[in-house]
């Protein structure tokens, strides 16, 4: 998903730059020049920096932050059928 259009920066190079030590507004825009045209991504690009609404998924197993099985299908061979849990959600 492009975060920032004026200068084509994704999501993933952002949660790059964050990953390998970009922790402020001010390191990501000298890094990718991500708000530094219009800044209408500026909010968005702070949610991924730490302490922010995506921070956490930047990390951790699967890359998903959550549980282990935040990511695991249910084919994967690496979860125990016992870990499974059935969802089903049903409309009225």
């Amino acid at each position: 998903m492009f975060i920032c259009i004026c200068n084509a920066i994704t999501e993933s190079h952002v949660r790059s730059a964050v990953a390998e030590g970009a922790s402020s507004l001010s390191d990501l825009q000298a890094q990718l020049g991500v708000a530094t045209c219009c800044g209408c991504c500026a909010e968005t690009v702070a949610e991924y920096l730490p302490g922010g609404r995506h921070a956490e998924h930047a990390t951790g197993e699967y890359g998903l932050g959550g549980g282990v099985l935040a990511g695991a299908a249910a084919n994967d061979a690496r979860v125990g059928a016992a870990e499974l849990v059935e969802v089903v959600a049903r409309r009225a």
